[in-house]
Protein backbone atom coordinates (compact mmCIF):
# COMPACT_ATOMS: atom_id res chain seq x y z
CA UNK A 1 0.00 0.00 0.00
CA UNK A 2 1.03 3.47 -0.93
CA UNK A 3 0.26 6.21 1.55
CA UNK A 4 1.85 9.43 1.87
CA UNK A 5 4.64 9.51 4.28
CA UNK A 6 2.30 11.07 7.69
CA UNK A 7 -0.04 8.73 6.96
CA UNK A 8 2.12 5.93 7.03
CA UNK A 9 4.00 7.40 10.13
CA UNK A 10 0.25 7.06 11.74
CA UNK A 11 -0.12 3.45 9.87
CA UNK A 12 2.86 2.62 11.96
CA UNK A 13 2.25 4.03 14.81
CA UNK A 14 -1.05 2.33 15.47
CA UNK A 15 0.37 -0.88 14.22
CA UNK A 16 3.07 -0.65 17.02
CA UNK A 17 0.41 -1.42 19.83
CA UNK A 18 -2.24 -3.26 21.63
CA UNK A 19 -5.49 -2.52 20.49
CA UNK A 20 -5.91 -0.87 24.27
CA UNK A 21 -3.38 1.81 23.26
CA UNK A 22 -4.53 1.97 20.18
CA UNK A 23 -7.98 3.62 21.95
CA UNK A 24 -5.47 5.88 23.83
CA UNK A 25 -3.78 7.09 20.61
CA UNK A 26 -7.05 7.40 18.97
CA UNK A 27 -7.81 9.63 22.49
CA UNK A 28 -4.58 11.69 21.74
CA UNK A 29 -4.71 12.50 18.25
CA UNK A 30 -8.42 13.89 18.55
CA UNK A 31 -7.19 16.17 21.31
CA UNK A 32 -4.42 17.37 18.46
CA UNK A 33 -7.38 18.17 15.47
CA UNK A 34 -6.44 21.92 14.85
CA UNK A 35 -9.43 24.82 15.48
CA UNK A 36 -11.34 26.09 12.56
CA UNK A 37 -10.58 29.25 10.91
CA UNK A 38 -13.12 31.33 11.19
CA UNK A 39 -14.51 31.12 7.57
CA UNK A 40 -15.82 27.81 8.77
CA UNK A 41 -16.89 28.67 12.04
CA UNK A 42 -20.83 28.06 11.21
CA UNK A 43 -19.86 24.66 10.29
CA UNK A 44 -23.21 23.67 9.39
CA UNK A 45 -23.86 25.92 6.96
CA UNK A 46 -20.09 26.15 5.33
CA UNK A 47 -19.11 22.89 5.38
CA UNK A 48 -20.27 19.09 4.17
CA UNK A 49 -21.75 16.85 7.24
CA UNK A 50 -20.55 13.29 7.39
CA UNK A 51 -23.77 11.37 8.20
CA UNK A 52 -22.43 8.02 8.33
CA UNK A 53 -20.31 9.33 11.50
CA UNK A 54 -21.82 8.17 14.64
CA UNK A 55 -21.32 12.02 16.09
CA UNK A 56 -21.97 14.87 14.12
CA UNK A 57 -18.77 15.73 11.68
CA UNK A 58 -18.17 18.80 9.36
CA UNK A 59 -15.35 18.88 6.49
CA UNK A 60 -14.34 21.08 4.10
CA UNK A 61 -11.38 20.63 1.61
CA UNK A 62 -9.70 23.19 -0.04
CA UNK A 63 -7.36 22.92 -2.91
CA UNK A 64 -4.76 25.31 -3.88
CA UNK A 65 -4.31 26.78 -7.47
CA UNK A 66 -0.37 25.89 -7.40
CA UNK A 67 1.20 23.49 -9.40
CA UNK A 68 0.73 20.24 -7.47
CA UNK A 69 -2.81 21.29 -6.27
CA UNK A 70 -1.94 20.90 -2.54
CA UNK A 71 -5.21 19.88 0.19
CA UNK A 72 -6.37 21.43 3.04
CA UNK A 73 -8.29 19.82 5.18
CA UNK A 74 -10.65 21.39 7.96
CA UNK A 75 -13.20 19.14 10.19
CA UNK A 76 -15.90 20.24 12.84
CA UNK A 77 -16.40 17.51 15.30
CA UNK A 78 -17.72 18.05 19.31
CA UNK A 79 -15.30 17.61 22.02
CA UNK A 80 -16.86 14.89 23.46
CA UNK A 81 -17.02 12.45 20.34
CA UNK A 82 -13.34 11.59 20.86
CA UNK A 83 -13.63 8.73 18.24
CA UNK A 84 -14.96 10.83 15.02
CA UNK A 85 -12.52 13.89 16.12
CA UNK A 86 -9.23 11.17 16.52
CA UNK A 87 -10.28 9.92 12.94
CA UNK A 88 -10.76 13.36 11.53
CA UNK A 89 -7.32 14.13 13.04
CA UNK A 90 -6.14 11.06 11.28
CA UNK A 91 -7.07 12.37 7.84
CA UNK A 92 -5.76 15.73 9.11
CA UNK A 93 -2.19 14.94 10.36
CA UNK A 94 -2.34 12.33 7.28
CA UNK A 95 -3.12 14.07 4.38
CA UNK A 96 -3.28 18.10 4.56
CA UNK A 97 -1.06 19.55 2.78
CA UNK A 98 -0.16 16.70 0.28
CA UNK A 99 -0.96 17.11 -3.22
CA UNK A 100 -4.07 16.26 -4.92
CA UNK A 101 -2.94 13.08 -6.67
CA UNK A 102 -1.51 11.79 -3.57
CA UNK A 103 -4.99 12.22 -1.68
CA UNK A 104 -6.62 10.64 -4.57
CA UNK A 105 -4.20 7.75 -4.49
CA UNK A 106 -4.76 6.58 -0.27
CA UNK A 107 -7.03 3.64 -0.70
CA UNK A 108 -10.14 3.48 -0.04
CA UNK A 109 -9.34 1.05 2.55
CA UNK A 110 -5.88 2.18 4.46
CA UNK A 111 -7.83 2.24 7.54
CA UNK A 112 -7.63 -1.33 7.91
CA UNK A 113 -3.96 -0.77 8.52
CA UNK A 114 -4.28 1.41 11.52
CA UNK A 115 -5.80 -2.01 13.11
CA UNK A 116 -8.86 0.03 14.56
CA UNK A 117 -11.62 -3.01 13.63
CA UNK A 118 -11.20 -4.79 17.27
CA UNK A 119 -10.39 -1.61 19.00
CA UNK A 120 -13.82 0.10 17.58
CA UNK A 121 -17.48 -1.01 16.24
CA UNK A 122 -17.99 -1.57 12.21
CA UNK A 123 -19.67 1.57 12.57
CA UNK A 124 -17.29 4.00 13.50
CA UNK A 125 -15.03 2.38 10.52
CA UNK A 126 -17.67 3.11 8.49
CA UNK A 127 -17.74 6.66 9.22
CA UNK A 128 -13.94 6.76 9.02
CA UNK A 129 -14.04 5.53 5.00
CA UNK A 130 -16.87 8.28 4.50
CA UNK A 131 -14.30 11.31 5.44
CA UNK A 132 -12.39 9.88 3.17
CA UNK A 133 -14.84 9.28 0.47
CA UNK A 134 -16.10 12.63 0.86
CA UNK A 135 -12.51 13.78 0.95
CA UNK A 136 -11.75 12.37 -2.37
CA UNK A 137 -14.62 13.76 -4.09
CA UNK A 138 -14.17 17.08 -2.98
CA UNK A 139 -10.32 17.23 -4.08
CA UNK A 140 -11.90 15.41 -7.58
CA UNK A 141 -14.57 18.07 -7.60
CA UNK A 142 -11.49 20.82 -7.21
CA UNK A 143 -9.78 19.44 -9.50
CA UNK A 144 -12.06 18.98 -12.25
CA UNK A 145 -11.24 15.75 -12.67
CA UNK A 146 -14.31 13.55 -12.20
CA UNK A 147 -12.83 10.24 -13.14
CA UNK A 148 -10.31 10.77 -9.94
CA UNK A 149 -6.44 10.32 -11.60
CA UNK A 150 -4.05 12.41 -11.87
CA UNK A 151 -5.20 16.39 -12.28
Amino acid sequence: MTLPAPLEELVEDFEAVGTKDKLQLLLELSQELPALPARYADAADSMEQVHECQSPLFLAVEVDDDAERHVHLFFSAPPEAPTTRGFASIMHTGLDGEPAATVLGVPDDFYTALGLTQAVSPLRIRGMAAMLARIKRQVREQVGDGQGGEP
